[in-house]
């Protein structure tokens, strides 16, 4: 019989924090560095403190992963906490050593079922509770901490962990918990087995099959510790690489990764934290590797484990009948998804295009088409990527889930060139390319009505429901045919579907292309938060390319909230580690963002001299796409300075491909750019048809500027009534976007009409509605009572621009002292408040 124990609350549950040990030495660390050792000592700052002086130097600067081990992360921590548990009764002992290994690493839930068949006392555990190490609850027992449970298992000798796993794989007999049993077997081993490995490996994909990704990872790899054929367990470590970094343990990956010496593996994680142009050379040869071939039609045993990572798995999983019986698991083909995600949805590209647009189109339909690099002479491509049927549709394979990585590999470089040499490569293997590395190509290539019909082919597969890199594939194929509706759609879907499959790690990349779509529809404070918390993520699951990309993101949604210094900041940081590491898309959408801010701020001759300069950056410096989305923000730059020539130059391909996908808001922009370069009264219809087409499109904000630009050209030819309603207009959307710098110049433009305009709103019903995402959080921090220093280290920004930040609050919600500030948030945080 087991007897329960209620303890009150515990006095030592929380030991006291050396906070400060921690703290002086994490202000010197990368915001990534922080978050992950953080994360590995299990948020205990004391590990902190004593981890940081055992590590290396490029493991300080995250090029090198963090120890994984207990022993290796906090030795002292762990010996203190032992010496705690030994001088306990051996009773006591062994009831904590059997409630810990129930527990870590893996959770079994089979403590009192252990308890009750091997008749123990859990009247032993008063005497944890008493040194305030653990206490017994209805559901077992509760560590003081992570660190005191690992103690606790430890502490037991080799002998009695073994017996207590055997005991705890006796009482687990459900069907449903044959993984559970599965790792205590083989924690319970002696030395090397066939047999269990091959039992451990079977679990590890059932337990893979329904999201336990953390617990397949361990099953993976102790079943490569047990296996006695090298060639098996050099496949088994690389499938509990994959397992690990799909649950976001990027650490833990990355060092198995370097023992397994797999190519595409290896690619993989390099696209996410290492040098992107490296990972698409490793991904195409990964291609090659796991490509059928005439004597083999299956994948490749090395390429196998690399179907599941980082998209997700699915039931459907095949078994390999090796002796270990490793999986092969479905990969993330974007052509290849469930039929929930097959169903057509009408493009943008494909609505009725209202009358003003056919002003809009002529032009550009009556031109021929030509390369639009006339450096470049279009290769041959294969034709599988020159169109796209339903019966072109392939069953996903490892080599077309690495092709899809590849892609991507290229889009994070810049170097777009690259896609013909994997377009190439596809073709001559006759592996099925995902629709956007086939519309890249097209459109690299100038061929932009091909280029169309593959991108709505990939933007079509946004179902609810589906495989989320194929999502992610689909928003991005969406952003490139202006329709940012879809493209937040399949975003919201892909973080979704990543989290009901139990793959984090896709959550941060999904968040990624979001926040273009943020940007563009004009929800800043939305997309801030949204793209802080990702960063975050990014960070903690060792995605160090895509952190990158979101602090461009940021970069972004600071410039257009008017967030000068921190728009500096963050582009600097992702320029800074974007060119270290040849990414060329971020490092062009923090340039876009420095140079948005200038544009905003009317400072025209620095604007157009950062965007001109975006269109000479190579690949790893500068990116083509978003040198096209730039192309509006680069006109109205180079129309302010005088530079028309080149105005028209960059406005013609911009016309061009708004002619072929025919987005209404692409209509719209290049609609405005021939506003700017039209004299006079010409430039009247074309603003005109510009708010005609906007009307039927999703970016708001754009259509804001639009409004500013058309009030200011009526305000040059003396129509005032006209142009004073297009100000008014602009003025009232800025405001409820919450960009102050294009709010400025709209009212200096009423001022010049000797119109009075609403002055800028200071103190809102709720701090939540006036502040950005960002002030919000240092508001909420300072409130709290952490000096400008401590929020500083724990956002990872500098102590001015935190001193920066506080002003803008204090600004914004007209106080001028901390109490005031603590007063407005308790009020704003009261139910049925704002």
């Amino acid at each position: 019989m087991v007897t329960p124990v209620n303890p009150p609350p515990l006095d030592r549950t929380s030991p006291p924090q050396r906070t400060d040990a921690w703290r002086q030495p994490a202000a010197g660390l990368s915001e990534g560095v922080r978050v992950r050792v953080l994360r590995a000592v299990y948020g205990d700052q004391r590990a902190a403190a004593e981890l940081l002086p055992l590590l290396t130097e490029r493991q300080l600067t995250g090029a090198d992963p963090l120890p994984t081990e207990p022993a290796e992360l906090a030795p002292a921590l762990l010996r203190e906490h032992r010496a705690e548990i030994r001088v306990l009764p051996d009773d006591t002992r062994l009831l904590l050593l059997l409630a810990a290994a129930d527990q870590y690493p893996v959770s079994t839930d089979a403590f009192l079922r252990a308890v009750v068949a091997a008749r123990l006392d859990t009247r032993c555990l008063d005497a944890a509770e008493a040194a305030g190490i653990a206490h017994a609850g209805a559901g077992g027992v509760a560590f003081r901490d992570a660190w005191t449970r690992i103690a606790a298992y430890e502490t037991g000798t080799p002998a009695d962990r073994r017996d207590v796993h055997r005991l705890l794989a006796r009482v687990l007999r459900g069907e449903s918990e044959t993984p559970s049993r599965s790792w205590h077997r083989g924690a319970g081993a002696l030395g090397p087995s066939g047999r269990l490995a091959a039992e451990l490996s079977a679990a590890a994909g059932r337990a893979a099959d329904t999201g336990r990704l953390s617990v397949a990872r361990s099953l993976a790899e102790r079943a490569a510790a047990l296996c006695p054929d090298p060639a098996e367990q050099h496949r088994l470590t690389a499938r509990a690489a994959v397992y690990a970094w799909r649950s976001g343990d990027g650490d833990r990956a990355r060092r198995l990764a370097a023992t397994a010496a797999d190519d595409a593996l290896s690619g993989v994680l390099a696209l996410r934290a290492g040098n992107a142009t490296e990972a698409f050379d490793a991904l195409l040869i990964g291609v090659g590797a796991a490509a059928p071939t005439a004597s083999d039609r299956g994948a490749s045993p090395l390429a196998a484990p690399l179907s599941v990572a980082p998209s997700a798995v699915t039931p459907s999983t095949s078994r390999t009948a090796s002796p270990a019986a490793s999986r092969t698991v479905p990969s993330a083909d974007p052509r290849a998804v469930p039929p929930a995600a097959t169903r057509t949805v009408p493009p943008a590209a494909s609505r009725a295009v209202p009358p003003a647009a056919s002003r809009a189109v002529a032009p550009a339909a009556s031109r021929a088409v030509t390369p639009a690099d006339p450096r470049a002479v279009p290769p041959a491509i294969p034709g599988a990527l020159t169109s796209v049927t339903p019966s072109a549709i392939t069953p996903p394979t490892p080599a077309t889930h690495l092709l899809a990585r590849a892609t991507e590999a290229a889009v994070y470089t810049g170097d777009l060139r690259r896609l013909r040499e994997a377009a190439r490569v596809a073709g001559r293997l006759g592996v099925v390319a995902p629709g956007t590395l086939g519309g890249l190509v097209a459109a690299f290539d100038g061929r932009y009505a091909d280029a169309r019909d593959l991108l709505k082919s990939a933007a079509g597969r946004c179902g609810p429901g589906g495989d989320p890199t194929v999502l992610i594939h689909a928003a991005i194929a969406a952003l490139l045919l202006g329709d940012h509706t879809r493209a937040a759609t399949a975003t919201v879907r892909a973080a979704a579907s990543a989290r009901a499959r139990g793959t984090p790690v896709t959550v941060p990349q999904a968040m990624e292309f979001r926040a273009y779509a943020d940007f563009w529809t004009g929800r800043p404070r939305a997309g801030e938060a949204a793209a802080t918390d990702a960063l975050w993520q990014a960070h903690a699951t060792g995605q160090d390319n895509g952190a990158c990309h979101l602090q461009a993101a940021l970069a972004m949604f600071a410039a257009l909230t008017g967030d000068a210094d921190v728009c500096r900041e963050r582009a600097a940081t992702a320029r800074s580690y974007a060119l270290a590491r040849g990414l060329g898309l971020p490092a062009a959408l923090a340039q876009w963002a420095l140079a948005f801010l200038d544009l905003s701020s009317g400072r025209f001759a620095a604007a157009a001299a950062r965007l001109r300069a975006l269109a000479g950056f190579g690949p790893g410096h500068g990116h083509r796409a978003i040198r096209h989305l730039a192309t509006p923000h680069y006109v109205e730059a180079a129309v302010r300075t005088g530079d028309t020539r080149v105005a028209r130059v960059a406005h013609a391909d911009y016309d061009r491909w708004a002619g072929t996908v025919l987005s209404p808001d692409d209509l719209a922009l290049s609609a405005r750019c021939r506003a700017l370069l039209a004299p006079g009264e010409e430039a009247v219809d074309h603003y005109r048809t510009a708010l005609d087409l906007h009307s039927h499109g999703t970016r708001d904000f754009e259509r804001a500027r639009t409004e500013l630009l058309f009030g200011s050209a009526l305000r040059r030819l003396r129509r005032r009534t006209e142009a004073r309603d297009r100000l008014h207009s602009a003025l009232e959307a800025f405001d409820s976007f919450g960009a102050p710098h294009c709010a400025t110049q709209a009212r200096t433009e009423l001022r010049a009409l000797g119109t009075p305009a609403a002055p800028a709103r200071t103190a809102p019903d709720s701090p939540t509605v006036t502040l950005t995402a960002q002030q919000l959080l240092v508001a909420r921090m300072a409130a709290d009572g952490a000096t400008n220093r401590e929020i500083a280290v724990r956002l990872a920004l500098s102590p001015r621009t935190i001193d920066h930040h506080l002003r803008g609050v204090f600004t914004r919600l007209g106080i001028r002292s901390r109490i005031e500030l603590v007063r407005l948030l308790a009020e704003s945080d009261e139910p049925g408040s704002g």
